[in-house]
């Protein structure tokens, strides 16, 4: 199911990818460089349903309109959050966790308090603009007062696995899960012993196991 919401900046929209039992719902948004479609977005969508999850994604008003540059980082914030009410009107009382790959990521990290989230889940977090060593996102990741978890790639250009728990440091509440040998975009060489279908598995169960976690607590 497709929803259009209109937001104070233009129309985003919700594709919904419902549950037929669910016991929690799971909102998703997109990257600056893609859509929904992103493969991680996707898998998510098909597989989880089946497991009680529902997967709703969010395409922002940019992408609707069909721009090719993201807006800034305060109007993806405002879009968000004017379709929060929609969001939790769909899940109709269920927890609600929320999340997104790399930009999405960001946005859900910011607005995690204002849209009443039990967790936030982070898809390839840009830590770093790649070479900028200097520019650090660190302080939106550890923003959210719930649990966060985040898939990252052992050789993400934006910060890898590695490099991203060295930067946490003691920080408690942020669980990194590192992806073997994936990019950004969880892709891994073909010559990986970690193949795309162990990241398939890997990022389902980590994300499904999160959710569920989560959810259940009072």
């Amino acid at each position: 199911m497709q929803l259009d919401v209109p937001t104070s900046v233009g129309p985003g929209r919700l594709t919904v990818s419902a549950a037929p039992e669910p016991t929690a719902v799971l909102w998703l948004g997109h990257g600056a460089g893609g859509g929904i479609d992103a493969p991680d977005l996707a898998l998510l969508a098909s597989r989880l349903p089946d497991r009680g999850i529902t997967v709703i994604r969010y395409e922002q008003p940019w992408r609707v309109a069909g721009k090719r540059v993201a807006a800034r980082p305060a109007t993806l914030d405002v879009a968000w959050l004017e379709t929060a009410p929609t969001v939790r009107e769909l899940a109709d009382g269920l927890p609600l966790v929320v999340g997104g790959r790399s930009a999405g990521a960001r946005v859900a990290c910011r607005t995690a308090a204002s849209t009443g989230a039990a967790g936030v889940v982070c898809l390839a977090f840009p830590l770093h603009p790649p070479g900028r060593q200097d520019a650090s996102r660190l302080d939106e990741l550890r923003e959210p007062d719930v649990p966060v978890l985040v898939l990252q790639g052992g050789r993400d250009p934006f910060g890898g696995a590695e490099q991203l728990v060295a930067e946490l440091g003691t920080q408690t509440g942020v669980r990194v899960v590192e992806v073997p040998g994936a990019d950004h975009g969880m892709k891994v060489a073909k010559a990986s012993a970690f193949g795309p279908a162990d990241v398939r598995d890997l990022v389902t169960a980590s994300v499904e196991g999160f959710v569920r976690e989560v959810s259940s607590r009072p």
